[in-house]
């Protein structure tokens, strides 16, 4: 049998066909535009992606038995609002989770309702990407739009609802919603009422790996598939890199180095940090996890690459950071092109560099772009261990971890090592895999992951490299701090 990933993606959708054993036999994917319409806005048209999944489906099942497609599953961009009338038409543009327009909204939560109530209610505290401030500004500023709510979705599960007719979203993604009370896996009935919203205009939740219908009619004869085909709650693309990762069960690891950077460790257990400086969620595996977002991580590499040199000769610029220059750099930089998430919760927050010198070069620079992602995500590494998560070992993935360079600063500043699997479709092959668990291939998501999740190779980190890099964090640690009070001045 055959099960589809699909990676709702910001920029595009990558979908995959898997045969049962985890073999990939074909990926398509098929971009969609991206707008801004005011400064820190950022929005999408869900026609554009019903549109492009379709079309994608299409041709990722054009050269195969398609009466042998089971499962559909995803892995969706979180936090995203998408809001539908009483007719099922969309009422605006979907805000997606980097749009910065809730800095009030998320002022208002944070401050006037409190992080302590709203870390009793959900497990975590407001920021400007996450649903509910969304939801308040609507409310706030289109009130006229607000008033026509009938159902309220996250992107991927819009695409549920087109091919199932199922008003549905799953546990992990419902989680970045700030509605969910992650602990006890159910909405709140106190965050609702602080939104406006009953839980009529909310999806019904599932597991991941839970059956949420099957695929409409009209839907299945223009696809050519089944009606039989079983669609699978999914989960939000970071719990389902995780999955497609391996990184389930107690105290796993995975770092993605995708436009945003993430750290994700998974738990049996629920918990929640003393700041909330890391995410607290439910994870596709039916468990927990505890995760730690940065804004701007291969996008750094992009940014300074394409738009500050005028190159794409990433492999090239990179010989010049030769191994004598790792953990003695005297430049830094602080990674926050788009405000920053975890662990400093910080919207004003700025890409900065600090120590240049006239002697300073073009490596140093580009050099220090890429230790300051790794820094960055040090700091949710920190959090974590200060909860006595004893991480040895971690997976990675994203466009970043293809760089040998990347990898090798990343196990020296966080002295672990790093293993890198045989599929780099994170988002996607998880989907993949929880549609196989819920069509029965596998008994549980667990078991899908130990087979199906294959270690190709591993980076360790240097002892004496790791040393430098100590000192170097100690240094960048401090840089944050001292500056913050700048940043809402400057922005």
């Amino acid at each position: 049998m055959y099960y589809v990933g699909v990676d709702l993606g910001t920029s595009a959708v990558k979908l995959l066909l898997m045969e049962g054993a985890g073999k990939i036999t074909n990926i398509v994917s098929k971009e969609y535009p991206l707008y801004f319409p005011q400064p820190g806005w950022s929005e999408q048209e869900p026609e554009d992606w019903w549109s492009a999944v379709k079309e994608g489906l299409k041709e990722l099942t054009k050269e195969c038995d398609k009466s042998q497609v089971a499962g559909i599953s995803f892995g969706g961009q979180m936090h995203g609002l998408v809001i539908l009338d009483k007719d099922d038409n969309v009422i605006r543009p979907a805000i997606l989770w980097n749009d910065g327009r809730t800095q009030e909204e998320t002022d208002y939560l944070n401050n006037e309702i409190g992080k302590d109530k709203l870390s009793e209610c959900t497990a975590n505290i407001a920021f400007t990407g996450f649903t509910a401030p969304k939801i308040l500004w609507v409310k706030n500023k289109e009130p006229e739009n607000f008033a026509k709510i009938s159902k309220i979705m996250l992107p991927k599960d819009y695409i549920a609802y087109m091919l199932t007719g199922s008003f549905c979203t799953d546990v992990s993604d419902a989680s970045g919603m700030l509605l969910f009370d992650v602990e006890h896996k159910c909405w709140s009935n106190e965050m609702m009422e602080i939104c406006g919203v009953n839980e009529s205009q909310l999806a019904k939740i599932y597991e991941s790996y839970e059956v949420v219908g099957t695929l409409k009619p009209e839907v299945a004869a223009e696809l050519g598939l089944s009606e039989n085909v079983k669609v699978a709650a999914g989960a939000g693309d970071n719990a389902a890199a995780a999955i497609g990762t391996g990184t389930v069960g107690d105290g796993m690891c995975n770092i993605s180095l995708g436009t945003s950077g993430t750290i994700f460790i998974s738990s049996k257990n629920f918990g929640v940090d003393q700041n909330n400086a890391l995410h607290s969620f439910a994870h596709a595996d039916g468990k927990y996890h505890l995760m730690g977002c940065m804004l701007s991580a291969a996008s750094c590499n992009k940014w300074w690459m394409e738009d500050i040199m005028q190159t794409t000769e990433f492999g090239k610029e990179q010989t010049a950071i030769t191994d004598d220059k790792l953990g003695n750099n005297h430049v830094y930089f602080l990674p926050y092109l788009m405000g920053e998430r975890s662990p400093h919760n910080d919207a004003n927050a700025r890409g900065t560099f600090i120590g240049m010198t006239m002697d300073s070069t073009r490596a140093d620079l580009y050099q220090a772009v890429l230790e300051g992602v790794a820094f960055a995500i040090r700091d949710s590494f920190e959090v974590a261990k200060s909860l006595g998560i004893n991480i040895q070992s971690s997976k990675i993935c994203g466009g970043g971890a293809k760089s040998p360079l990347w990898k090798k600063i990343f196990a020296n500043v966080l002295n672990i090592r790093l293993d890198l699997i045989e599929s780099e479709e994170g988002p996607g092959y998880g989907g993949a895999i929880l549609a196989a668990v819920a069509c029965g291939e596998y008994d549980s998501v667990e078991e899908a992951a130990a087979k199906l999740v294959k270690v190709v190779d591993s980076v360790e980190p240097d002892k004496e490299l790791a040393a430098r890099y100590e000192e170097r964090y100690r240094k960048f640690a401090q840089i944050y701090p001292t500056v913050k009070e700048l940043f809402p001045k400057i922005s």
